[in-house]
């Protein structure tokens, strides 16, 4: 495998150094995922469009974060327990962003300084549980958004972090389901969102209803 033919067609084994030099580069090319870039410019505008994923991420783990035990607050246990498996997946994505921003030879932004600046989506707190589905529904939309422009600007040149993107954006699309569902469950329960109101439901959804009360006390 490391002989190498010369001039006269016979044949000479390739220098050892060559050769680990050869494996260490062809190692570290796979490690990137075989991405090749036009020039330097490219790896940092990625680098940069995945930093900007992870902050997105970050800032809405946090926000699920204080929605599960905002929502555990007045007993609404299934709905905190959709906001705790939100976070955990955010988490996860940050993760996967990150190990690959590290692949790529950046570093991943974890700073809490700008941190909602470089984010997509806005940490709202929210005074309700309808509010708080309803802002986490908008952030899922902004994320989503934001990676199928990633990808669509990615095209081709880097197909790893293509599946990265896509893998955390079909993720994003069962979480803007679910938190859609919730959204209907609550409007078929009061007729409104906005108005967190027990007595208007029938029994199969008064649970749900009695969930949605809002934090300051429910008329």
């Amino acid at each position: 495998m490391n002989a190498v033919a010369s001039k006269n067609g016979s044949s000479k084994r390739r220098p050892l150094a060559d050769t680990i030099s050869q494996r260490r580069r062809v190692h570290q090319q796979a490690e990137k995922g075989a991405v090749v870039f036009a020039d330097a410019a490219d790896s940092e505008n990625v680098i940069a469009t995945l930093n900007e994923a992870l902050a997105t991420e970050l800032v809405c783990m946090l926000r699920y974060k204080r929605h599960q035990f905002m929502a555990a607050s007045v007993s609404a246990a299934p709905v905190a327990a959709e906001f705790l498996a939100h976070a955990i997946d955010e988490m996860s994505h940050a993760d996967l962003l990150a190990g690959r921003i590290v692949e790529l030879g950046g570093e991943p932004n974890f700073s809490p300084d700008g941190l909602a600046a470089r984010s997509h989506a806005e940490y709202v707190e929210g005074n309700s549980l309808a509010s708080m589905i309803m802002e986490n529904l908008i952030a899922e939309r902004i994320a989503i958004e934001s990676y199928r422009e990633a990808i669509f600007r990615l095209g081709d040149q880097d197909p790893t972090t293509r599946r990265v993107l896509e893998e955390i954006l079909a993720r994003e699309d069962q979480h803007a389901e679910n938190l859609a569902s919730l959204i209907e469950i609550m409007k078929d329960c009061r007729g409104a969102v906005s108005t967190p109101r027990a007595t208007d439901c029938t029994p199969a959804h008064r649970p749900a209803a009695e969930q949605s009360v809002a934090f300051s006390g429910a008329p």
